[in-house]
């Protein structure tokens, strides 16, 4: 027997227990579970309890304001959909509602079928987005390849690539800029050639000084030099019958770039000190993020080491270069920072990652896994909000990087706001009749404003 997708969970809070019943018989569905309150402090209890996705609560009420419990719900789940009824609307409570994050602002006595609507179409759009995590984390494992993940056409053709040369490659190079996951493609060639056992040996070239880079990666013998109490094995031979990786190889000194161009050709090594060579059997990965044509045209990087490293040439895309890989990247990362930190953080509500889909990530997957971190350290609940983000992520400098030409690259849920905008504009500040227009309700009008303004909604 297969089991049922789990149902929305729909809370109703009202203290007029006629109300209460109305609402709540209207919007049972196959789809929903409903949970009532006739009280809000029950209602914030089951809130807790609960965690229901949707909330349709009275404004006016003893002990506790809806306004009140929108907060508290919101603190709770960032991503709950607050809707707020009252019998005594007025401009400025619909307005404050919608600052403070609320989804709609229903009026008694309430619209029952414009109400159904409207929690009917959240209802779908809570499952589309369970339907959506579910198959992203499905995704997520047919489109990763030994830690890396991706979708976008440029990552398939790497994951490809990677596979063929894996077991053959005897050096190979990896460019694409920082933070954009180099490392990750080095262990991946090791971890599926038939070396997989032996050693992965790892050096970063850019802190090697050209006094100490022999010693570091060929060795030296006792008493070769002052301080040279014992001998020493150098990364090469640490790495005998695996894989070194040469990280950031374009900031190697070029008196080591020649030492290390020989030391690859023969597949043996000189320790300081030492009257004979070592054999050694060593795969090679090296990885940059410098244009190393241009290093060598300046004299900085040699060419015939270029050429003897880049006999697989294989180049990382950064992070804005495939932004269909965000919706696979954030669970898989917010996975892994859930397992060592041992807080659970589950997802990203819409709002935090319409923003983080028009960020640019000048630092690539390196800045996108910090930032997640952050969040999720943020967050006092299971879901990443847009007030858990940075503080960058929070002024409206974030929400478009301008393309050619001056158009600011934004969403089209944020262009509606801005078209709102401008239409109440031309209708010189006529709320009703903008709402008219544009075919939405004031609330609706409110919250669109308020986008446009960059208040954020919660």
């Amino acid at each position: 027997m297969i089991a049922s997708a789990p149902k929305a969970r729909v809370l109703v809070v009202d203290d007029d227990p006629l109300s209460l019943e109305l609402v709540a018989a209207a919007l049972e569905s196959d789809d929903a579970v409903i949970l009532t309150a006739g009280d809000p402090r029950e209602g914030l209890r089951l809130a807790r309890e609960c965690r229901p996705e949707i909330v349709v609560t009275d404004l006016m009420m003893p002990g506790m304001s809806g306004m009140d419990l929108l907060s508290a719900i919101l603190e709770i789940d960032p991503a709950a959909e607050v809707i707020l009824v009252t019998a005594h609307y007025s401009t400025e409570s619909a307005v404050e509602a919608i600052r403070r994050g609320a989804a709609d602002y229903f009026n008694k006595p309430v619209d029952v079928a414009r109400l159904q609507n409207r929690v009917a179409g959240m209802v779908e759009s809570v499952l589309r987005m369970r339907r959506a995590r579910r198959l992203d984390s499905e995704l997520a494992e047919a489109y990763s390849l030994e830690g890396m993940i991706g979708r976008n056409p440029l990552m398939l053709d790497l994951f490809a690539r990677v596979r063929r040369v894996a077991p053959h490659f005897r050096t190979a190079l990896v460019t694409g800029p920082s933070g954009s996951g180099k490392e990750l493609v080095a262990r991946s060639l090791h971890n599926l050639s038939p070396r997989a056992a032996q050693p992965f040996v790892v050096c970063n070239c850019a802190s090697l000084t050209e006094s100490l880079a022999d010693s570091t990666l060929f060795g030296h013998m006792r008493g070769s030099f002052t301080g040279a109490v014992q001998d020493k094995v150098g990364l090469f031979e640490a790495a005998h019958g695996g894989t070194l990786f040469l990280d950031e190889i374009g900031e190697m000194p070029l008196a080591t770039q020649a030492k290390l161009l020989r030391a690859v050709q023969q597949q043996e090594v000189l320790r300081i000190g030492a009257n004979t060579p070592r054999k050694v059997d060593v795969r090679i990965v090296a990885a940059t993020n410098r244009d190393l044509a241009e290093s060598i045209r300046q004299r900085e990087f040699r060419e015939d080491l270029y050429f003897r490293l880049s006999m697989v040439h294989l180049m990382l895309p950064g992070l804005a270069a495939r932004p269909e890989d965000l919706p696979l990247l954030i669970p898989h990362l917010l996975r892994q920072w859930s397992a060592q930190s041992g807080k659970q953080v589950d997802g990203v509500d819409h709002r935090a990652m319409r923003l983080l889909g028009q960020y640019h990530w000048p630092g690539n997957v390196r800045e996108l896994e910090n930032v997640l971190a952050y969040a999720a350290m943020m967050t006092t609940s299971e879901t990443i909000g847009v007030r858990d983000l940075p503080e960058n992520f929070n002024t409206p400098a974030t929400a478009g990087q301008p393309a050619p030409g001056g158009y600011p690259m934004v969403s089209l849920e944020a262009m509606r706001g801005l078209h709102a905008r401008k239409v109440l504009e031309a209708l010189g500040g006529d709320k009703t009749r903008t709402a008219e227009v544009l075919g939405v309700s004031r609330a609706t009008l409110y919250r669109l404003i308020a986008e446009a303004d960059g208040t954020p909604a919660d």
